[in-house]
């Protein structure tokens, strides 16, 4: 014989929409309690927040205790839930577990925020040394941006070269400028005038042409005298 599988009746068909639906719900006050705890545990940790806060008129603790306890244990671990469940059995007194949950996760976040801080200032610290640092180095005298002279000066020496260049150039200007100069350089141009169109020579006596021609003569006459 087959086996005929039943029909889900119409109460678990809206749990089962209310699970898969479950990021949207908000008041549960009208529900019982019986249906919220198949539906409830589906919940995370800000679902199962934000359904609380909704539910203003009723208290769902009942319900969502051992939910949060069970966060507690997942995000804590188990060695320190059974240390504040000893703690309360010690004092003989109970907190709910959202909110030893909530003042854990305060706690956790003080601490690290206290690491935060403590590693901004080691940081400022270690940036203000740095800064420090090239605030000295920067004291110093930086060097010229001239190059260094063979005999190994800075830009100290090249700057009085400088100095004694305009300085030499000032005193030129001032000796071209003058009097003195003018008389010189008139000086120059007359004796370039000289070399340029020079003066005719007076003409040569021709006693040396005579003495010449007179002793080729005599050196002719003397030829016959030397035969005899």
């Amino acid at each position: 014989m087959e086996l005929r599988r039943e029909a889900p009746t119409l109460l678990e068909l809206c749990k089962q929409l209310a699970i898969y639906n479950v990021r949207y719900i908000g008041n549960v006050e009208a529900l019982d309690l019986h249906l919220l705890k198949d539906i409830l545990p589906h919940c995370t940790i800000d679902q199962l927040t934000r359904i609380e806060d909704a539910t203003k008129g009723r208290d769902l603790s009942p319900v969502t205790d051992d939910l949060w306890k069970r966060f507690y244990e997942n995000q804590f671990g188990v060695d320190n839930t059974n240390n504040v469940i000893r703690k309360m059995k010690q004092k003989r007194i109970v907190f709910k577990w959202r909110r030893l949950y909530e003042a854990k996760m305060k706690v956790i976040e003080e601490e690290q925020n206290q690491i935060a801080k403590k590693i901004k200032q080691r940081y400022e610290e270690s940036e203000a040394k740095r800064q420090s640092r090239q605030i000295r180095l920067c004291n110093k005298v930086p060097p010229s941006s001239g190059k260094r002279s063979f005999y190994g000066g800075s830009g100290s020496s090249n700057s009085c070269s400088n100095l004694r260049g305009n300085l030499m150039k000032k005193a030129k200007m001032e000796y071209l400028n003058s009097h003195e100069a003018r008389i010189h350089a008139a000086m120059r141009k007359n004796a370039l005038e000289r070399k340029s169109f020079p003066t005719q020579s007076t003409p040569r006596s021709s006693k040396p042409n005579n003495f010449s021609g007179n002793s080729l003569s005599s050196s002719k006459l003397a030829r016959p005298g030397e035969r005899k």
